[in-house]
């Protein structure tokens, strides 16, 4: 689909959570709370403990995302580090989640129920909200609200816009549980509104990962995962203007591909969102991504030849995911340059990582005005997202 010319995405405004572990740190502490979680369940003893720690390490080794490609993630639980500036959950000085991995008699091997996760999801967001949206700010038309990691009625976009008494002023939108690809979903709506004659529709996004997380959970697949998310809050707003500086939408696609629904999940279970991936999502993606953008270019009126001028936003669901598409499309490291540089200094954020890239390409200043953004990300479906952004 075309999209509205006459509109720029801007404004960013991300919020780094308080709690920062490095990448090994953070495998470390998984390790140890593998190991406890099953001291708990089977009885292990001291020694058994350590050598299934022992194993556990040289598992997320083997399988886990390394310090290599990720030198640090952030959550807003205290539970894995100590504290690192502020704006964590309300009242939270100790672990409140998940038992301490040194923690002589463990009381949730699991971690604790999807009832006091989303009591912390609750307190977190509705934090967020009223700090990204004090009551003198002047009210968007439309606020997005974006996640796939916590599920309330009001929401803290709701609860926001009534505590401002913005309610006759500004529409609430929910954009959830559509995974990591939720972002390019967020700008159909927002240039949809815009269309219709919204000035300023802002898209927020909350994804926390850390309240999912399963220490019994042993699997390799959920090692993965555990190993690669993290947390991430970001705003940012599409105007009814091309005025000043900002990413114009010039086309979007989406493509869910053919026999893949396994491919990637989210599901609900007792301990939160577990998510699973296949080991061969990046194979999938690549079998269908050129001619995949070739139509997000032409459907902007372009040839894929301006491909050579372009600078990619890859959606880092993983080092190999960023490094298959850009070996697939023959691009330069340049090119890709700052997806792996977001990977590297985030994680995986979910739905907000996208922005985060955004945010950066829109402030480099060695990216020129008229320099095109192909934007991917991936979703479960299995679903590729796309938008064709321009520098302005």
């Amino acid at each position: 689909m075309p999209l509205r010319s006459m509109a720029l995405l801007g404004r960013f405004v991300a919020t780094r959570p308080p709690y920062v572990m490095t990448q090994a740190h953070s495998l470390e502490w998984l390790a140890h709370a593998h190991a406890q979680s099953e001291a708990a369940i089977a009885g292990l003893d001291a020694g058994q403990r350590a050598a299934f720690a022992e194993r556990m390490m040289r598992l997320l080794g083997r399988v886990g995302c390394g310090p290599d490609a990720i030198a640090s993630r952030a959550s807003v639980l205290p539970d894995f580090t100590t504290l690192d500036g502020d704006g964590g959950i309300p009242g939270m000085t100790a672990n409140v989640l998940y038992d301490h991995p040194s923690d002589a008699a463990p009381r949730f091997p699991h971690g604790r129920g999807v009832t006091a996760r989303m009591e912390l999801y609750a307190r977190a967001v509705d934090a967020y909200f009223a700090h990204q949206y004090p009551a003198h700010a002047e009210p968007p038309d439309d606020l997005i609200h974006v996640t796939c990691t916590g599920y309330l009625a009001p929401s803290g976009a709701q609860r926001v816009v009534a505590n401002n008494g913005w309610g006759a002023r500004t529409r609430v939108t929910h954009a959830y549980h559509m995974g990591c690809g939720a972002a390019m979903a967020a700008l159909r709506i927002a240039a949809g509104f815009i269309c219709s004659g919204s000035e300023q529709v802002d898209i927020a996004h909350t994804e926390l990962c850390s309240l999912h997380l399963d220490p019994a959970d042993h699997r390799l697949e959920q090692l993965v995962v555990q190993s690669l998310f993290s947390d991430g809050m970001i705003r940012y707003s599409m105007t009814a203007s091309d005025d000043g500086m900002g990413l114009s939408p010039l086309s979007a696609c989406e493509q869910v591909v053919p026999d893949s629904a396994d491919a990637m999940q989210w599901t609900p279970s007792e301990w939160g969102m577990q998510m699973a991936l296949a080991r061969d999502v990046p194979d999938q993606i690549a079998g269908v991504l050129r001619g995949f953008i070739v139509e997000l270019y032409r459907r902007a009126g372009l040839s894929i030849d301006a491909m050579k001028r372009s600078v990619f936003a890859i959606h880092p669901g993983g080092p190999k995911i960023i490094e298959r598409v850009r070996t697939v499309l023959e691009l330069a490291p340049a090119q890709v340059a700052t997806s792996v540089g977001v990977l590297r200094d985030y994680g995986n954020m979910s739905s907000a990582s996208l922005p985060h890239i955004w945010m950066r390409l829109l402030a480099d200043p060695r990216l020129p005005v008229g320099t095109l953004i192909p934007s991917l990300a991936f979703g479960p479906g299995l679903t590729i997202s796309g938008a064709l952004l321009e520098k302005r």
